[in-house]
């Protein structure tokens, strides 16, 4: 790809998105990085749109209309772990390492921060995605443990990293 300063635009992820993620997550290079299932239908990705929860945000990036990103951050929802949340994220394999998840991560930290008040926004990532984990380390992320055989990946089971970025601020009490 030979595109300079490509405009990356980012939008809530809604319906006209929903062949876009479908063909994201259904790379199999980028379904080997997480943990959705090969496959998928455009039904799945239709039916966690319709969830109406303000706890969870859905972000994709565009480049001239096409999705080629998603970031998902959930807030939990029980009442001690309501200042943390989760998030996860998939970036086109031609668009990996030109600042795509640099984007999407600053827009959810943004709205994790300003907007949700979260103290603790946690991740999982296998241990041998070098980029995402470097990626994450470059926000402020950082290793808290190792999950071994964490998921099932190529017939066998692979270990992930245990990640998390505080946001400090004075104890209660």
């Amino acid at each position: 790809m030979t595109i300079t300063d490509p405009v990356i635009t980012l939008e809530r992820f809604n319906e006209s998105h929903l062949d876009g993620i479908t063909a994201l997550y259904n790379d199999p290079t980028i379904t080997r990085q997480v943990l959705q299932m090969p496959f998928q239908s455009t039904e799945v990705w239709r039916k966690r749109l319709a969830s109406d929860n303000e706890r969870v945000v859905q972000l994709v990036a565009l480049y001239q209309g096409t999705v080629i990103g998603n970031l998902g951050l959930e807030q939990f929802s029980r009442i001690r772990r309501s200042h943390a949340g989760n998030l996860g994220m998939g970036v086109a394999v031609a668009w990996q390492g030109k600042g795509v998840g640099s984007k999407l991560l600053a827009a959810a930290l943004d709205i994790a921060d300003n907007w949700m008040n979260l103290q603790r926004v946690e991740l999982s990532v296998y241990t041998d995605n070098e980029a995402a984990i470097a990626l994450y380390r470059k926000f402020g992320f950082e290793t808290e443990g190792v999950f071994r055989d964490y998921a099932v990946r190529d017939g066998g089971l692979v270990d992930a990293l245990s990640m998390a970025r505080l946001r400090r601020t004075p104890k209660a009490g």
